[in-house]
């Protein structure tokens, strides 16, 4: 897995979202964007994060912020996660992982004594020039909306 770093320019992509219209990273330069992936909707972790974010819509709005999830999940499955959890903000289909791979994100993972390749619970913030300004890797899912939200109020 080759992560991407502060510094790096963010891949450019075109994913489609929960109501199935294509998103594209580049329509939203002029604003930062939290890029954050996660494994699976409708999981537990996955909703807890999903939910800190969603609560925290107005205040990301506040700092200029756009909130896109990318999962591996396919498009057909994200709207009865954004209807059932109430979540006011993009979601992406990535089902071949393309961009998780070129974020960097996609690769070996060990859990309950199994080995497989899945998508690495991280998130970037790209900032108004399409550049990772921060990578987020160490959080916990409950706490990964504050963790942004502090880190931006700490470099306003």
């Amino acid at each position: 897995m080759n992560t991407l770093q502060v510094g790096d320019k963010a891949p450019q992509f075109s994913l489609q979202n929960q109501n199935d219209e294509t998103i594209t990273l580049s329509d939203y330069l002029g604003k930062k964007v939290l890029v954050y992936f996660y494994p699976k909707a409708m999981t537990p972790g996955c909703t807890v994060q999903a939910q800190g974010l969603r609560d925290s819509k107005e205040a990301l709005d506040g700092l200029n912020v756009e909130v896109m999830g990318i999962s591996p999940d396919a498009v057909k499955r994200l709207p009865k996660f954004a209807e059932k959890e109430s979540l006011n903000f993009t979601l992406l289909s990535d089902e071949d992982h393309a961009v998780a791979d070129a974020f960097g994100v996609w690769g070996l993972k060990k859990f309950m004594g199994k080995e497989y390749d899945g998508i690495h619970r991280m998130s970037f913030l790209v900032d108004e020039n399409g550049v990772i300004e921060h990578v987020f890797n160490k959080f916990k899912t409950k706490e990964h909306h504050t963790v942004v939200l502090d880190y931006l109020a700490d470099n306003k």
